[in-house]
């Protein structure tokens, strides 16, 4: 599977074959349950084990280089085996799945010492290591140059001190990419610097978060005198904006949408089953919403193609057209829960206990519908970035973007948030 000169069909029909004979099918594949945030131990567990067969089948990193583990192969042979593996039971990480193979391993990928891609890349394709980002905090979200979280040398080891906010998957984690800030001098861009950190390591506490629908796939994460050693940095020292810049394209997507991996060639069948079970398969109304589903969901798609194809061409960096399928995916999948809310009335709010995940699935998706408009950055944020970036138009004013960040928060303690 290292050989990088396999075609793209060759490489279906192989894949085809070792998935029918090595993997279980879904029941129904006309209704594929949608992994949720939290699998819960057990899952995760098991897809662990799972993770590992497709790791010796050369099947787990398939784009990832042959030198850590991975096939080397193209992100159309990706694509190819997404769309035939669609139909069999797959690992299941929930959110933290979502993160750990494209915004984490990416990112180590693009910034690891040798060292560090040697130590840790093989073992997190193979499911022996899961990893969490330890990033937004309480104070710090969309704007994430304003973390406080402090990492401070002292000898051949650093000291981080700090709280982190909806890191996905962190109680099923093993390891953490944390972001810290290492210098309070300089412009708050300036001073940070990524870190690898054991979830296990003294001094750290992950809690769930309990969400709107009872899952608790976000984690908040306290730490407290954890030390590492100095090899534990990503990068370069108060580089670390750079490493972000590198993670957020990916994690909005690098040009191809999460929610959309395969091309939706079949017209929405979830959204057709809900007005079947409805009894509106005839009613033109129902047609033309689960029309429009469809046409947002081939757009979504075709959209994350082009701007891969776009991103990976481009001679230098333009990780701020990721926005673009990032602000797509937050206004595109809300209106597709409303959709499916519309298609179901009030069917789709109320379900037996011994129905099927898809039943529940439409009222959770909708109350989980808003996280896409603001998880890895607003969509506020993103239109901001494409017309600032990528268009070119004036920025916003900004009072601390040059100032040393230990004096924007002395300053910030001072304002007078009272109207003269």
């Amino acid at each position: 599977m290292s050989d990088d000169t396999i075609g793209v069909e060759e490489f279906r029909v192989q894949a085809r074959a070792w998935l029918a004979a090595n993997l279980e099918p879904w029941p129904d594949p006309d209704h594929i349950p949608r992994g949720g945030e939290d699998p819960g131990p057990e899952k995760v567990a098991a897809s662990r084990v799972l993770q590992r067969k497709l790791f010796d089948a050369g099947y787990a990193g398939i784009t990832y280089p042959t030198q850590y583990g991975g096939a080397g192969l193209t992100p159309a042979h990706e694509r190819v085996f997404a769309e035939e593996a669609r139909p069999y039971q797959l690992p299941d990480f929930g959110g933290a799945g979502q993160v750990m193979f494209t915004a984490i391993g990416r990112s180590l990928l693009d910034h690891g010492s040798p060292e560090l891609l040697a130590r840790h890349i093989p073992p997190l394709l193979r499911g022996d290591e899961l990893w969490c980002q330890f990033y937004s905090e309480p104070e710090a979200g969309s704007d994430l140059a304003g973390i406080r979280t402090t990492a401070r040398r002292d000898g051949d080891t650093w000291v981080i001190n700090g709280s982190k906010i909806w890191s996905t998957g962190a109680h099923h984690a093993d390891w953490a990419m944390c972001l810290a800030r290492t210098d309070w001098d300089v412009p708050k861009h300036r001073g940070l610097t990524w870190f690898v950190v054991p979830t296990d390591a003294p001094g750290v506490t992950v809690r769930p978060i309990t969400q709107i629908d009872g899952t608790a796939g976000f984690c908040e994460a306290f730490l407290d005198d954890v030390v590492v050693p100095a090899t534990a940095i990503i990068g370069e020292l108060n580089q670390g904006w750079t490493v972000t810049q590198t993670m957020l394209v990916y994690e909005r997507g690098a040009g191809q949408s999460r929610s959309q991996s395969v091309e939706p060639r079949v017209l929405a069948p979830d959204l057709v089953e809900l007005a079947r079970r409805s009894g509106r398969l005839d009613d033109p109304v129902a047609r033309q919403l689960v029309a429009r589903a469809h046409v947002n969901d081939n757009a979504l798609y075709h959209l994350g193609r082009r701007l891969g194809a776009v991103i990976r061409s481009s001679p230098t960096p333009q990780p701020a057209l990721a926005a673009y399928g990032k602000l797509a995916i937050g206004t595109l999948q809300p209106i597709r829960a409303r959709i499916a809310l519309e298609l179901g009335g009030a069917g789709a709010l109320m379900w037996e206990p011994d129905e099927r995940d898809d039943a529940a699935g439409t009222a959770t998706s909708y109350l989980n519908a808003r996280q896409a408009s603001i998880a890895a950055g607003t969509n506020e944020v993103q239109r901001n970035g494409i017309s600032e970036r990528v268009l070119g138009l004036s920025r916003e004013p900004t009072f601390d973007a040059n100032k040393p960040f230990s004096e924007v928060v002395r300053d910030a303690r001072h304002w007078d948030h009272k109207v003269g």
